[in-house]
């Protein structure tokens, strides 16, 4: 099976660079890099990224000016054909600015930049994201951000919380999100929002200076899921 994975370059995206090379080191195929002012994705893909950053430099509000972006509205019209959407950090933040998921990401309690690897509790292993995953199981995944703490008002939260859509939560207290949510999906399941870095946890080689490699199984389902689709 060939993987056509795109990775989504704004101005201001600082973990592009180790998105496609994750993509590449798990499915053994080099990920398409589309610029934001681009009005088109290539065709027939497997997955779009929105990578980890600063895009614009966060003014107004992070991912706020991203999701405005030229490239979003192809975006959003393949995540509406349910073309498998994944948001990590900053690419999470444009999802919930672009309205592909609920809630925003507020500046994080204590006003301080994060930095470090963080336990987080599997909650949904239904998901193409998250298939490779133990329901309950704990992982751990580094997180660099300072705009993380997950908002939604309480209908919202009771809803996604109702639906199962939270695909990870923080095992401890990290920045202050709402009923300590790390990552979102879908409705559908197909468009996965997340704080933390997978892609920075992949390689055994990394193992003591990111503490693990948690990450890949992301991924890999990703893989999987559609190799047998």
């Amino acid at each position: 099976m060939t993987f056509r994975a795109a990775v989504i370059t704004f101005p201001g995206s600082n973990c592009d660079r180790d998105m496609a090379t994750a993509l590449e080191a798990v499915s053994g195929t080099p990920a398409l890099r589309v610029w934001h002012g681009d009005a088109d994705l290539p065709g027939q893909l497997d997955l779009i990224a929105l990578p980890g950053g600063f895009s614009y430099g966060d003014y107004l509000r992070s991912g706020a000016m991203a999701a405005n972006s030229p490239i979003m509205r192809a975006v959003i019209a393949a995540a509406d054909r349910g073309v498998p959407v994944l948001g990590v950090c900053n690419g999470f933040q444009v999802l919930t600015e672009a309205r592909l998921l609920p809630g925003a990401l507020l500046r994080n309690a204590g006003q301080r930049f994060i930095c470090r690897t963080v336990a987080l509790k599997v909650e949904n292993t239904a998901s193409l994201f998250t298939a490779g995953y133990t329901q309950g199981e704990q992982v751990n995944i580094p997180v660099a951000h300072h705009d993380g703490n997950f908002f939604a008002d309480a209908e919202t939260l009771d809803r996604i919380e109702g639906e199962g859509r939270v695909a990870f939560r923080y095992a401890e207290a990290v920045n202050g999100s709402a009923r300590d949510i790390a990552g979102v999906l879908s409705a559908n399941g197909r468009v996965l929002g997340m704080m933390p870095h997978p892609e920075r946890a992949i390689e055994p080689a990394a193992v003591a200076a990111l503490g693990g490699t948690d990450g890949r199984r992301l991924f890999e389902s990703i893989l999987n899921a559609l190799a047998s689709a």
